[in-house]
């Protein structure tokens, strides 16, 4: 394989990656409507899915069975074909006749391999179970030992997303199908089964020590949305449509936490309309979970790095909230249109804020996002990145690779614009209402909403003034930026002038008083300066305690800080935080900025090398490549 070179930037040095050269090719799109899919749903798609899963933790793999409903659409199929990854399939039937049909695996690649299955010969509607194993080693599965929990049992979660469900399931893993499914799940006694569906019934009691839980997800969903978690499970009810799961000494936390569950709910109903998934649950995960949320229907998979017992970190909530209608119910046909996916939702998710906490509130947030928006463009990447687009070409690469805060701020950014073009919220919200309506259940590209916006819109004066092509295309920040009010900022950045000139608080009283995000954008704006003398920051510890903050994303910031500043009390602490942990957006970074100071490197590499057995195979796999450590 051809690579070319692309380099990669933190605060503190430029680092060298690698990106495949078929990136630039469409020749190596698996699929005309999804590059990272091998599934052909336009030749024969998938309708339905049941599971019927063992988990083992002994062998660390789900055994057992997937029956699949299967349409076929074109009248010459002869073969319904799937993405699988190292599955170990033993057997493949017509439920109907019992027939076994002929199954073959094509070689296996960076988005795994090609499962093609040899169709009955007559009927177009038809029952097919694939029976199978997971790898010990499958990317969607993190197994931990009773040692990795604070309980006396080991634990098991999936994550899916990007393209991950094919290492937990044959199907069809594109965002382009969605299909209901239910699925029987037995687990050791007694552990407790969860699942992005809705329980049904009471769990049995089988034989050999062993329970069996059953769930139904009648609204359809597509793969990257099946997900499971499995151990010693305690929760508490925070609303009237939702109990947060988690081990039980996260749930006092969770409590705080997550108290304001419903009222988001209702809020983000009075914006998208009517809540279809039933109950709204929330389980937070072992520390190892590589994202700050998962948007599993029913079941919203959160990082216990929100937990504070102060509710700063809540908007992580109303994020995946806003997700039960921007991407569950409308959804990226494939991962090039992410930001339909996250854009909308970082935007929805504001809009909750707004209303909740005030105008001034949601300006904040957005200030914040487009910080990050700079860093990943200007520092992360490069401002002529392509990945950097808000519609990248994922010809030949791993959705995985291309991962970044751009579909969301970016693309929170081009709706900002568009609702300020159009006349403001009151014109604009009513149209994304019926931008749900419209598409609800289906998965679209970026120009079947550009189309739905043009016409809903046919007689504003102002379209013709959108400049698609570089909103869309186009590498770099976007053409335009938000006239944010910054009122709430002001006091943040008063407090670090003092702390950068010199007159150093001698109490805490101040900074206390900020919002969080008060105190991230204070940090923010340090960051942003020149490096801070060791004697400041150790000053800013010793009177804020920010090396034992318990919100880590100040933590993290104060951190970062000290790594941009060589102070090596940041040494420890960052490589701490960036193990206890799995959350790549504080991992990520912290390998990065530390790989950068040269003198630490040796002991850097060691510490990945040590701990990378312990983060879920997306966090390890992408820490791995920004270091350059992939033996």
């Amino acid at each position: 394989m051809l690579l070319c070179l692309t380099k990669l930037t933190t605060k503190a040095t430029r680092i060298i990656f690698q990106v495949p050269i078929q990136a630039m090719s469409s020749s190596s799109r698996l699929s005309p409507g999804d590059p990272s899919s091998h599934s052909k749903p336009d030749q024969a798609v998938v309708t339905k899915i049941h599971l019927d899963l063992a988990v083992d933790f002994s062998k660390q793999v789900l055994a057992g069975s997937v029956t699949l409903g299967v349409r076929r659409v074109d009248e010459q199929a002869k073969q319904l074909k799937l993405d699988s990854s190292k599955l170990d399939i033993t057997q493949v039937k017509d439920d109907e006749s019992g027939e076994l049909l002929d199954w073959s695996v094509g070689e296996a690649g960076q988005c795994g391999s090609e499962l093609r299955v040899t169709l009955p010969s007559s009927g177009n509607m038809m029952d097919i179970t694939v029976s199978y194993s997971t790898s010990p080693s499958s990317s969607a599965l993190q197994w931990l030992s009773p040692e990795q929990t604070s309980g006396e049992h080991p634990f098991l979660f999936s994550q899916c997303q990007a393209i991950h469900c094919r290492a937990m399931v044959p199907c069809q893993d594109t965002p382009s199908v969605k299909v209901p499914y239910t699925a029987t799940l037995a687990v050791p006694t007694p552990l407790t089964a969860l699942m992005s569906a809705l329980r049904q019934g009471e769990p049995v009691q089988l034989p050999g020590g062993l329970i069996q839980y059953k769930f139904s997800q009648p609204v359809p969903v597509q793969s990257y949305l099946i997900a499971l978690a499995v151990g010693q499970l305690d929760m508490v009810r925070v609303g009237p449509r939702s109990l947060v799961w988690g081990e039980k000494k996260q749930l006092e936390l969770a409590k705080v936490d997550f108290s304001e569950t419903e009222e988001m709910l209702t809020t983000a109903e009075s914006l998208c309309g009517p809540y279809v998934w039933g109950g709204y649950d929330i389980l937070v995960l072992p520390p190892s979970f590589p994202f700050g949320g998962m948007e599993n229907p029913c079941l919203t998979f959160a990082t216990p790095t929100l937990l504070s017992g102060d509710k700063s970190n809540a908007d992580v909530i109303a994020h995946e909230i806003a997700h039960s209608w921007t991407g569950n119910l409308v959804t990226n046909s494939n991962f090039e249109h992410f930001w339909l996916n996250e854009g909308f939702t970082v935007f929805t998710e504001r809009k909750i804020v707004g209303r909740m906490r005030g105008e001034q509130a949601r300006h904040f947030s957005a200030m914040l996002g487009w910080r990050d928006l700079e860093e990943t463009v200007n520092s992360e990447f490069s401002p002529t990145h392509p990945f950097t687009a808000l519609v990248p070409d994922l010809s030949g690469v791993d959705p995985d690779d291309a991962f970044s805060s751009i579909p969301y701020e970016k693309g929170h950014t081009f709706l900002w614009y568009l609702e300020e073009l159009v006349g403001g919220a009151e014109k604009f919200e009513p149209f994304l209402r019926k931008y749900y309506e419209h598409f609800v259940h289906q998965s679209i590209t970026t120009d079947q909403f550009k189309s739905f916006f043009l016409s809903h819109f046919s007689s504003h004066p102002s379209l013709s003034s959108i400049d698609w092509e570089t909103w869309l295309y186009s590498p770099g920040m976007p053409p335009y930026k938000p006239d944010f009010d910054t009122s709430l900022a002001a006091k943040s950045r008063i407090l670090a002038d003092k702390w950068i000139t010199g007159d150093i608080p001698q109490d805490k009283e101040e900074f206390e008083k900020f919002s969080s995000e008060q105190q991230l954008e204070f940090l923010g704006i340090l960051l942003e300066s020149d490096k801070l003398e060791h004697g400041k920051l150790e000053a800013m510890d010793q009177v804020y305690g920010l090396s034992s903050f318990p919100n880590t994303e100040v933590l993290f910031r104060f951190v970062r800080l000290g790594i941009k500043a060589r102070w090596e009390n940041s040494v420890d602490l960052g490589l701490s935080l960036a193990t206890r942990q799995g959350r790549m957006k504080f991992c990520r970074p912290l390998f990065r900025d530390l790989w950068g100071w040269e003198e630490q490197r040796n002991r850097v590499e060691k510490c990945f090398r040590e701990h990378r057995a312990g983060m879920m195979a997306v966090c390890r796999e992408m820490v791995g490549k920004d270091l350059g450590i992939t033996d």
